[in-house]
């Protein structure tokens, strides 16, 4: 797989799973909710392409602006925590603390692949997700020839839809950082603390898994 490819897209899901909560409208169907984020994108990153290179703070503006307000970051944070999201092993500061210390490190780590964008395409796949609480939505991004699956499983919040999850050629993003994290916990002899500050999830080791 084409590895700017991998990196763009990477940074793509991945900004896509790490924000606050706003508002879509209620009576989006899941396919027009996931194309109208991927479309905002994709238009904002062409108009900007040739500002992204050299300009760190563009691209976390974009982030912010045409990915933020379409996640479910509390539901990306307990999947990445796993058993440790249980109060048995963490309290809501923590947790807080985790999903700004994940976001934070994902947007430093990752956003400069926006700069890389060549004006990848996409296309949608027919939905038939039988989930209606967590309907997932699939693109195939194009880029030479070479297509790269990403699901979307999103979230009913009663009056929106949200972003949950994230499967980018058949590796669970959630499911593979819930891993890296375990792994930090037990470097650091069970220190829930000093897993959240020092944990650096691998974006690249993640999609590499296959």
């Amino acid at each position: 797989m084409n590895t700017l490819l991998k990196q763009t897209l990477t940074a793509s899901v991945l900004s896509t799973m790490l924000a606050s909560a706003a508002f879509a409208a209620p009576t989006e169907t899941p396919p027009d909710f996931v194309k109208r984020v991927a479309d905002g994108l994709i238009t904002r990153l062409k108009a900007d392409h040739a500002k992204l290179q050299n300009n760190p703070a563009l691209v976390k503006t974009i982030i912010r602006q045409n990915l933020d307000p379409y996640v479910d970051s509390q539901a990306f944070t307990r999947i990445v925590l796993g058993t440790y999201a249980n109060n048995q092993y963490t309290n809501a500061a923590q947790r807080a603390q985790f999903e700004k210390n994940f976001r934070e490190v994902i947007i430093e780590n990752y956003g400069s692949a926006f700069a890389k964008y060549t004006n990848e395409s996409y296309t949608m796949r027919p939905f038939r997700s039988s989930n209606s609480k967590n309907p997932v939505v699939t693109l195939d991004f194009l880029h030479n020839g070479e297509k790269i699956p990403v699901s979307f499983q999103l979230a009913d919040k009663g009056d929106q839809w949200k972003v949950r999850n994230i499967n980018v050629s058949g590796i669970d993003l959630g499911l593979q950082f819930r891993n890296q994290f375990a792994a930090t916990v037990q470097r650091n002899g069970g220190d829930i603390n000093k897993a959240i500050a020092t944990f650096k999830p691998d974006a690249d080791s993640a999609v590499s898994k296959k």
